[in-house]
């Protein structure tokens, strides 16, 4: 038995654009409905959702059967929470709050088996297919990707450093915790807070590296894409699901 493409990082390496959206609601019937939709990739947060590990293994099954690729972000850059997504055969993770190159070579050691990295081995987990890849352990390394959030004015500074580390794929911008570092809590259309996402953008191509960002703002969306993005989640099911829902509701009360 073969082991699964990871089609998500081939895409990255060519450059071709990946369109994202992120999940939230923790649950495999949104992700199998989300599938299919037209996304190139859903990101699975576990990061600022009550989202387990027994919920990200239904969720995994629930998107194979969509043309989505999952990429998971785990609550933080550990080792053994890594580890097990890994296992549970995650080939795409999203590593929350990298400030510096340490930091990001730790990210990559708990990909890797070593004596490359430090991950566990498991003789028949989900990841090789219960044991059926018998050549898991050497091929696995070429299929992972590792992406790294930078989230602050100290990562952003150490954007070349983190670039740098062999083993990361792409340098993910959190516009979000950037902006509330800046002092511009919940506002990532302040001026100084776009004018450092694109200085950001700019730095990580010419390292190389793919960037990415979440950009539910249209607007700031299609800068990133024109400026090189390549990994660009446009929204989330939350926001899709309250916001509609809102809108439904108020079209109706109003024509009352």
């Amino acid at each position: 038995m073969k082991l699964p493409i990871n089609d998500f990082k081939r895409g990255l390496k060519s450059g071709q654009l990946q369109l994202g959206l992120w999940s939230g609601l923790s649950n495999n019937v949104t992700v199998e409905v989300l599938a299919n939709a037209g996304f190139d990739w859903l990101l699975l947060d576990t990061e600022h959702s009550p989202n387990e590990l027994p919920q990200v293994h239904s969720q995994l099954q629930a998107i194979s059967h969509g043309k989505a690729h999952p990429i998971v972000r785990p609550q933080w850059n550990d080792t053994v929470v890594i580890k097990r997504y890994l296992d549970l055969g995650v080939q795409t993770l999203l590593i929350p709050f990298v400030q510096d190159e340490a930091e990001a070579r730790s990210a990559v050691a708990a990909t890797r088996y070593p004596p490359l990295g430090v991950r566990g081995y498991a003789a028949a987990a989900r990841a090789s297919n219960y044991g059926r890849v018998k050549d898991y352990p050497t091929l696995c390394e070429d299929e992972l990707c590792v992406l790294v959030q930078a989230e602050t004015p100290q990562a952003l500074a150490n954007i070349e450093a983190i670039a740098a580390v062999d083993g990361v794929d792409g340098v993910f911008i959190g516009p979000g915790d950037l902006a509330a570092s800046m002092g511009h809590i919940g506002n990532t259309k302040h001026p100084e807070v776009v004018a450092a996402i694109e200085d950001a953008i700019v730095r990580i191509l010419a390292c190389g590296k793919a960037a990415g960002i979440l950009a539910s703002d249209e607007a700031l969306a299609r800068r990133c894409i024109a400026l090189g993005c390549t990994i660009v989640a446009v929204g989330s099911d939350v926001g899709i699901l309250a916001r509609g829902a809102e809108n439904l509701a108020a079209k109706f009360k109003a024509a009352a």
